[in-house]
């Protein structure tokens, strides 16, 4: 077993949901992202969604684009990313890391040497949004082999073709989008999120995360009634966005520690 799916099945055997939040890495700047990620798991995340800057995020919303903008602005691109992670396993191996973003950097990179890299860095999944999962079948081979999942998202557009299809390749876990739309955006309806789970069950065996919208303890735990585990973006940026620079870890912990206490509650 992965890491990642290790760190799921301990939680479920204790009958707990996955906590799994999301920061774009270099923001709001390069020298916090470490931080950043050992506040997460101080406030109780269990896995550590890093995003990988990029110019065109065409699945994020307002927020996670800035905090695209804002890295990219300090030049941090795909190396920095794995850097970072190498720089939070000195200190912490045990939290796995999913890097998400988009195909262009991987393929500027070149497939074979960033999955040799990401493995060397102390990456344990990555998911790409725009690696459809029809084209991705030796890519998630090649992770697999060394040692890492490959992450997909599934959204309420999905048909059951394409349920199947990502059952068949994916692995650690499954990324429900629970919204039509981008990151951050409208009001999450949790019966839509609970009849849609078992249709993903019925074809998918890894554990089902879900985000897009969960923007309080409320909300995830709501979720976290009908899905393996909760995924918080948006929120946790603007969490940055709205404190002084000094004050901006403590907050994402504050709010962290709150959603894993509604969680466990």
């Amino acid at each position: 077993m992965s890491k990642i799916q290790n760190t799921l099945a301990s939680l479920a055997a204790q009958q707990k949901k996955g906590l799994i939040p999301f920061i774009t890495a270099g923001d709001p700047s390069p020298q916090m992202t470490v931080t950043l990620m050992h506040a997460l798991v101080e406030g109780g995340a269990d896995i550590i969604e890093l995003g990988v800057p990029f110019s065109d995020p065409m699945a994020d919303g307002p927020v996670i684009q800035r905090a695209s903008e804002r890295a990219l602005k300090f030049g941090v691109g795909l190396r920095h990313v794995l850097q970072f992670v190498r720089e939070f396993r000195v200190n912490n191996q045990k939290t796995p890391v999913v890097l998400m973003g988009y195909a262009n950097p991987i393929e500027r990179m070149g497939q074979d040497l960033f999955i040799a890299e990401a493995a060397e860095a102390g990456v344990d999944g990555v998911l790409v949004v725009d690696y459809p999962p029809e084209e991705c079948e030796e890519f998630a081979a090649k992770m697999q082999k060394n040692g890492m999942d490959t992450i997909f998202l599934l959204a309420p557009t999905s048909t059951d073709e394409r349920i199947e299809l990502v059952g068949k390749i994916a692995s650690g876990y499954v990324y429900y989008v629970s919204l039509k739309g981008v990151t951050g955006s409208g009001n999450l309806d949790l019966d839509a999120v609970a009849d849609m789970i078992p249709r993903i069950k019925k074809h998918v065996k890894v554990p089902v995360g879900v985000g897009f919208g969960i923007r309080d303890g409320a909300t995830a735990k709501a979720i976290a009634s009908v899905s393996d585990a909760v995924v918080i973006g948006s929120r946790i940026i603007q969490e940055l966005e709205n404190s002084a620079p000094e004050n901006g870890v403590a907050a994402v912990k504050s709010f962290i520690s709150g959603v894993r206490q509604a969680l466990d509650g």
